[in-house]
């Protein structure tokens, strides 16, 4: 077993916005946290695979301490945001990876770069690579300045998309509660789209015509969210009170019919479950994707109508090698994403792999982490990726 080190460090970049969105620091600069995990008896290595999520905290990842024992180098980027979403900006998010590559360049000499996209930093990683080959973005949905087109992102080498989901806007919505039908009575349903309720007259396994009367009800409902999203900032606005935010709770956010019926998206996971429990109760815990949000964090990263992390059309502009691994006993991240991000990498030089009987962390099944860190290891190798 090789054995691997850690290093820890951390950088400065300067970023004014108009108004502070995270806790402490001081006003128009940035830290980034980063930490370097590689063979002990490797010092210097010409490629790197940097790993980010939009809110970080995976440094000691399975995933990422096994890529770096069998001899690759990794570094893993927490974002300004790292351990708290609610007012995260994912344009924000890009400019702190975009930083954290560039500094990795000068502070150990890397020339090549593979983004680790595992879970969330899936939709991250696209989005970056998208804006860094052909950047558009000088604002945020909400209209407030961040200027992708002028951080001159430097574009990656190639990409790991590792149990990644489509985006965090998708994937909230495929989790949304469609018998919420109001936001200001969230625990009056709709008995009829409640699968939760041992009285919803549709029971598993579902018929299709209830499947696409449940999608269609999760879409509306993000949309009506944002619709009172772009109210409440034009109301501030109108008011000359620009820079002004609210923040607002999000009930009912694990509601989904795959994680009731094992006939949609099949695959080896357990039914009745999802990577945060029991579902039924995750619906309404405390700590649900978007359960704590602001204005323009949910424009964002949740709605489906504003965010420009928008997964597969980030993945249909990437123009880099992407390896696309699904882990078929995944509980957060179900296969159809990994085929549907597959699927829109029309312009990669694009591989796809099942490790079957994974679970999302590998935390089930250890036994399958080295396969899943071969397929990535004779990728890297096959691309030229080289230590």
């Amino acid at each position: 077993m090789v054995r691997i080190v850690r290093e820890p460090y951390g950088f400065v970049h300067k970023d004014k916005s108009p108004f502070k969105d995270v806790y402490g620091g001081d006003d128009g600069r940035v830290f980034v946290e980063c930490m370097r995990i590689r063979p002990e008896a490797d010092t210097t290595a010409r490629s790197v695979i940097v790993f980010s999520h939009p809110i970080g905290g995976g440094a000691f990842l399975p995933m990422v301490s096994a890529l770096a024992a069998a001899g690759r180098h990794v570094i893993y980027c927490n974002p300004r945001y790292r351990g708290n979403d609610t007012a995260l900006i994912l344009e924000k998010c890009v400019l702190d990876l975009g930083a954290c590559i560039r500094d990795l360049k000068q502070r150990f000499g890397y020339s090549q770069v593979v983004l680790g996209g595992w879970s969330g930093g899936g939709s991250l990683s696209m989005f970056y690579q998208d804006q860094a080959q052909d950047p558009t973005i000088t604002e945020t949905p909400a209209g407030d300045p961040c200027d992708l087109v002028g951080a001159s992102l430097i574009p990656a080498d190639g990409i790991l998309l590792l149990a990644a989901h489509l985006s965090r806007a998708a994937t909230l919505t495929e989790w949304m509660d469609p018998s919420i039908t109001d936001e200001a009575r969230p625990f009056e349903r709709d008995l009829s789209l409640n699968i939760y309720h041992p009285g919803c007259p549709a029971q598993p396994p579902y018929a299709p015509d209830f499947v696409a009367r449940f999608r269609a009800a999760q879409v509306a409902r993000n949309h009506r969210i944002t619709d009172w999203v772009r109210g409440e900032l034009a109301a501030l606005r109108a008011a000359g009170d620009g820079n002004a935010e609210r923040a607002f709770v999000v009930h009912g956010t694990m509601c989904d019919v795959r994680w009731t019926d094992p006939t949609q998206d099949p695959s080896d996971r357990p039914p009745h479950t999802c990577y945060l429990g029991e579902p039924r109760i995750a619906n309404d815990g405390p700590v649900g994707l978007a359960r704590f949000t602001t204005l323009r964090s949910w424009l964002s990263q949740w709605s489906l109508a504003a965010t420009r992390a928008d997964g597969l059309g980030n993945a249909s502009r990437v123009r880099c090698p992407t390896l696309v691994i699904n882990n078929t006993a995944d509980l957060a991240c179900t296969p159809s994403h990994a085929r549907r991000l597959y699927d829109a990498l029309v312009r990669s030089d694009r591989s796809y792999q099942d490790i079957h009987g994974a679970d999302h962390y590998y935390t089930s099944r250890p036994d399958l982490l080295p396969e899943a860190v071969g397929h990535v290891d004779t990728w890297m190798t096959a691309q030229g990726f080289r230590t």
